[in-house]
Parts: structure tokens; sequence; C-alpha cells
């Protein structure tokens, strides 16, 4: 196939490029790199079977060379931190267009060249979810006006007109909902956890835990995450899937197995008054639709996805 993909610079854009060149397919990665990072398809220029295109999806898309089968749209701002330039807070226009503008766009190639389209999508859609494990029918529990909403309501609305364009116009669609992802190439500045700890523990600092530390994700590695939306793409299903590890812990829990990894001794620094608002406080996906449609599930555990990540970390911050 030859395969289009937004925030194709991004962490998850680029190990998706590489898988998509490793099973033979032809890639146009596409990125305005306004939060990519070239760095992350530097070993690709090389490759026969990748082209690049710096725009940004929000404006009319051409596509180079001709037909495309197959349209992924993971252009987004995707961070929370608001200490960073990089952060969806502080990108807040930037992100609704890509959700609104670039799905449109997105949409609009596979609609003109018969390609199946799959949209990358977010458990953030879920908010702070009062049901628990989400399930692909909940509805979720969001507020649509606060700080976090610019990329939620963005990712809701796309979810909306994919399916518009499915029913109306035919088009070939596919939704993944992303559950907490980690792996190399996540930005030292992206402000979640993963980042975070190692980092903290990486140089010797007691780890930084807002709140009491009860609050849980399910962290899924990124190869596990890739070969599940790769599954999606090739699969006839239209209406969302979850994407993520099921395996649930706390942030308390999570912090001690950084530490015991990272072999840190300094421990753990509780700040209870410094968790945001509306930071979910619980995270878990219900993946029995992949499992069942997609024969899919995480075979990476934590532990072995940190260890795995940790000398990205340590060439990033200078330490070896």
């Amino acid at each position: 196939m030859r395969i289009l993909i937004s925030g194709a610079a991004g962490f998850l854009g680029s190990h998706l490029c590489e898988r998509m060149l490793s099973e033979g397919h032809e890639v146009i990665g596409m990125d305005n790199f306004i939060t990519g990072n070239p760095e992350n398809l530097a070993h690709l220029s090389g490759n026969k079977g990748f082209t690049f295109v710096r725009h940004d999806v929000a404006n009319f898309i051409f596509v180079p060379g001709g037909k495309v089968d197959a349209v992924m749209h993971f252009a987004s701002p995707a961070s929370p931190n608001p200490l960073s330039p990089y952060g969806y807070t502080n990108l807040p226009i930037q992100t609704m267009k890509a959700g609104a503008l670039g799905t449109h766009n997105m949409l609009g190639v596979a609609k003109a060249n018969n390609a199946r389209f799959l949209l990358a999508s977010t458990s953030e859609i879920y908010g702070d979810p009062l049901e628990h494990p989400q399930k692909e029918t909940y509805w979720g529990h969001a507020d649509p006006i606060g700080v976090r909403s610019v990329y939620d309501e963005a990712k809701r609305f796309a979810e909306a007109l994919t399916m518009a364009y499915h029913r109306f116009h035919a088009v070939n669609t596919r939704i993944v909902r992303i559950f907490n992802t980690y792996g190399a190439r996540m930005r030292l500045d992206d402000g979640r956890v993963v980042p975070n700890f190692i980092q903290q523990a990486l140089r010797g600092e007691p780890l930084t835990v807002y709140g009491d530390g009860s609050q849980t994700r399910s962290f899924c590695y990124v190869d596990d995450l890739v070969d599940g939306i790769y599954r999606l793409l090739l699969s006839d299903e239209h209406m969302p899937v979850n994407i993520g590890n099921p395996s649930e812990i706390t942030i308390m829990e999570f912090a001690k197995v950084i530490n015991r990894i990272a072999r840190n001794p300094a421990g753990i620094e509780q700040k209870a008054d410094l968790r945001l608002g509306d930071d979910p406080q619980r995270r878990r996906p219900d993946i029995t639709r992949a499992q069942t449609i997609l024969q899919w599930e995480p075979k990476v555990s934590l532990e072995e996805g940190i260890t795995r990540s940790i000398p990205y970390f340590r060439m990033k911050m200078s330490l070896e």
C-alpha cells in the first residue's frame, strides 16, 4: 500500500512510519514540526520507500506522486504539560484546527483516492470517567470548556466527522482510541508521568507524585500500540476500538517501579496540592473488542518496556 501519515515526526507517528515501511508499504510522512521533531525521522531519510512533506494539515493537502491507498491522521499536539511550549494548552487553536480542519482535509484525501482512513483518537474523549474500565460504548464524562478541552473536544469532533464521512460518503474509516503510551522519542518536556519519572530517576532525584498517588494509569509500550493500530488498519472495523494496556497501576506504585529499574535511591516526594483539577483519577481500557476483532493484546510488560525506554532518555539527557 501507499500510505499517507500525518504527524509523522511525532512520537507515535514516527514509530508508525517505521512499522509500515518494515511491512513493505510506501510511506508519505507529513508534519509541520509544530510539535514533531525532525530527529525522529532522520534515520528514514535514505529509505527509498519514504517521502517526507512539510505541511500543515489544517490547509489543503496535495499528495505528491499520485494515488494513496490509506490515510492515517496522527497530527495533533498531545502533551498536557502547561509549562511546555509544545503542550496543547499553549497551542489551543492549532490543536482544535488539527482535530477539525486537519481531519476534514485528511478525510478529503481518503475520499478522493477511495482509500481507507484511520483516525488517531484518544482515551481523553472519555474525560474523567465514571465507568471503569472504559468500553467504547461509554459516552464519557468531560468538561467541554476546561483548559484540557481543546484536545478532548478536538478529538470528539474528529470522531464525529469521521463517522459522518463513513455514513454519508461511504469512506472506509477506522477510529483508534489510544490510551497512555510510552517509549523512545517521547519529548523530555512532554509533561506526562513516564518521561517525568524516568528523568528524575536518572538524575538521582526524588520522584514527584502529585496528590496522594492513588490515581491510576494503564501504560502501553509503543511497539504494542503500533501493532494494534496496524491490525486495525487492515481490518474492516468502522466503529471505535480501544488500544491500550489494561494492566492498571497507581502512580505511587509506578514511581516505585521506575526507581527500582533505574536504581534510584532518592525515593518519592509527594506534592498534595499540585495535581491538576481536571486530571483524570482513573484510566483503564476495556480491550475486549481489540482482542475479539483484531486478535490483539499487549505483549510487553511494564518492567520490560521501561527497561527498553531508559537508554533513549539517557541519550537525550546526555548521560551516556
